[in-house]
This record gives structure tokens, C-alpha cells and sequence, in this order.
């Protein structure tokens, strides 16, 4: 299990309905996607939820490499994107654990995301076992469509992203906060929930 993000910064002054008709045109390319767990089509608007830029920010989670492997090289996807904005940097993490929450049946139309950096020299297990306790916490939680966490072992940094049935729930300080257009999830059904490891 991988998760995968990109971020397209757009100016100040962009309209956002262009990445609203884009996805509303393209989002189905990847309801059918071999290998996609799932992929939600993310922006931010500057001056919404405390954004300060507008932005187009997909998420990703992927069943294995191959599947994340076919779409940025193997003429799978990225291509369109390259096109289009350039090529972004790719941000991706090893999946720690995955769970559906309360509000799976619904269709989310909030994400958020919380990255936290693993201080230097630090023995990576206890704070990837703190990250796993916000994790169980959080599948819990009413609103929760479904959430997962993973680290970068390169930069040691966790990230727990979920998504929400309509927004985050009261208390909860994820500072990225996005809205979600469109959420392909071909072979989520696929993906054990649980920890990645025995």
C-alpha cells in the first residue's frame, strides 16, 4: 500500500472553476483505474477553510507500486498533468495502516491532511506508534468516510490523511484542509484495512 500526492500551485487571481470543470470532464478516467485504491481529486481556495493559496492537490492510494508505477511513467495518467502544469514534485509515503470509518457509504466532500516531521536521530517507533494511536482514534470518528497513515522514510515524516462525509470534525487541527470534487476508489473494497505489518 502507497499513498502518493501532488500539489499545483495557481495564482492568486485563478479562477478555480477551470480545475472544477477539469475534473468534472477527466475525474471518470480513473473510476476503473487497475491497481487505484482510490484517488481524490483535492483543491484549496486562497481565503477558504485558511488556505492561503489556490491549489490542485490530488491524493492517492495505491494497492502496490505497479499501479502508481504505470501512472506516472507508463503512459497511465501523469502525462496529462506534465502537459498541462508541468511536472510537479510527487510526494509519497509507505502505508502504516488503512480503515474505512462511520460515514463510508457516503461520498466525502472534505479532506484533511496532517504531515508531522519524525525529529532527527529519532527512533522511528515510537513516534510512528503515537501516529498509529491518532490514526485508531480517528477511524473512529464520526464524519469519517475513510483514513490512512504513512510514512516517508526518506524525509522521516508521517502523514495521516482522511477524508469526510461533508467537513472535519470539531476539534480536529489538521491545518491542510481541502475540498473534494470527485473521488475515484476503483479497488478500495480491495484494500485489507488494518496495519501493513504482523
Amino acid at each position: 500500500m502507497y499513498a502518493m500526492q501532488y500539489g499545483i500551485t495557481l495564482p492568486a487571481d485563478y479562477d478555480m472553476k477551470i480545475i472544477r470543470d477539469r475534473v468534472a470532464g477527466r475525474g471518470r478516467l480513473t473510476d476503473a483505474y487497475e491497481g487505484l485504491g482510490f484517488k481524490a481529486y483535492l483543491i484549496r481556495e486562497r481565503g477558504t477553510e485558511g488556505s492561503p493559496v489556490n491549489e490542485y492537490a490530488p491524493f492517492y492510494l495505491w494497492e502496490d507500486t505497479s499501479g502508481m508505477n504505470r501512472f506516472l511513467w507508463g503512459g497511465g495518467g501523469f502525462g496529462g498533468i506534465v502537459d498541462d502544469f508541468g511536472r510537479p514534485d510527487v510526494s509519497h509515503w509507505t502505508g502504516v495502516a488503512y480503515r474505512p470509518g462511520p460515514a463510508f457509504g457516503t461520498a466525502p466532500s472534505a479532506a484533511s491532511r496532517l504531515r508531522q516531521r519524525i525529529p532527527a536521530g529519532a527512533d522511528p517507533r515510537g513516534p510512528v506508534a503515537r501516529a498509529l494511536e491518532a490514526w485508531e482514534e480517528r477511524a473512529a470518528t464520526a464524519g469519517v468516510h475513510t483514513t490512512l497513515l504513512a510514512v516517508d522514510p526518506r524525509h522521516w515524516e508521517t502523514v495521516l490523511f482522511t477524508l469526510w462525509d461533508r467537513t472535519p470534525a470539531a476539534g480536529v487541527t489538521d491545518p491542510d484542509r481541502y475540498e473534494v470534487l470527485h473521488l475515484s476508489a476503483p479497488h478500495l473494497d480491495e484494500v485489507p484495512a488494518g496495519r501493513r505489518w504482523a
